[in-house]
């Protein structure tokens, strides 16, 4: 397989040098292989959120060094990662702008990392793609296309934000607790169609997920961070085979701490 994402030694300081200096990426480093799935899973301050605004771009690492296909972007902006790093928020709000149409927004999604042209209206031709994108939700909105966003429900508008997320396949897309602000219900909806929409376009993904059993069923990978490094890894049948309590062993045996179902779920 080959290595898509690599993470190198990553170091994150805030507030360095004051009484609430926070080390909370410590040397953290990870290889993802194309096609990975990788669930991301680790108690509150285990460097989750810091992990993937620092591979979204919207922080930059102190030390070590982040590689797409081989070459650094530490230092690359967030707006020029976007095409190639698309990123799924908790907030079904933050992935969508409310007063524009589904479409428009599709529209957005589909233009990113391109530069502007003059020209702003929806093309037939792009049209015709958003339609037959939309009706793979199953949710009826491509019969709603020209509805502001406002107007859906937010498991209509996290749906919506996946798909927008991989209309154009990105090498890598971020899903940072996106059905963490979802009813149960809603939530195992935008779960399988996670799922169709990874393996149908063949995606690499990395998936900060606050439940453990989703991080078991869903994706090929689960790592599990503990103070800014990755305590835990395991894939394929050892991941599937995998219950929340052998995961809580293995946080035990690897970090020395125990930690309690209700700790994982901060």
């Amino acid at each position: 397989m080959t290595t898509i994402l690599s993470i190198q030694e990553i170091h994150k300081t805030f507030e360095a040098g004051t009484i609430n200096e926070n080390h909370v990426l410590r040397g953290m480093n990870l290889d993802v292989q194309e096609g990975d799935f990788i669930s991301i899973i680790g108690g509150n301050g285990a460097g989750k959120s810091t992990l993937m605004n620092s591979l979204a771009g919207a922080l930059t690492v102190d030390s070590g060094d982040i590689l797409l296909e081989g070459k650094s972007i530490k230092h690359v902006p967030a707006a020029k990662r976007a095409r190639e790093i698309s990123r799924v928020f908790q907030d079904p709000k933050m992935g969508t702008a409310s007063r524009l149409t589904i479409e428009e927004n599709m529209a957005v999604a589909y233009r990113r990392g391109l530069a502007r042209g003059l020209s702003w209206g929806v093309k037939d031709s792009e049209r015709k793609i958003f339609k037959e994108a939309l009706k793979e939700l199953g949710l009826g909105l491509e019969n709603r296309m020209k509805v502001d966003t406002q107007f859906l429900s937010g498991g209509q508008r996290q749906a919506l934000t996946l798909l927008m997320a991989s209309l154009v396949k990105p090498k890598v897309l971020l899903l940072d607790e996106h059905t963490a602000a979802l009813d149960p219900k809603t939530s195992d909806m935008v779960m399988k169609l996670t799922k169709k929409i990874v393996e149908k376009d063949k995606l690499t993904a990395l998936m900060i997920t606050h439940n453990m059993e989703n991080a078991i069923e869903y994706g090929n990978r689960l790592v599990m961070l503990h103070q800014g490094r990755i305590v835990v890894d395991v894939r394929g049948e050892e991941k599937a085979n995998l219950t929340v309590q052998d995961l809580m062993d293995l946080f035990h045996k690897n970090s020395g701490q125990k930690l309690t179902d209700d700790e994982m779920m901060l």
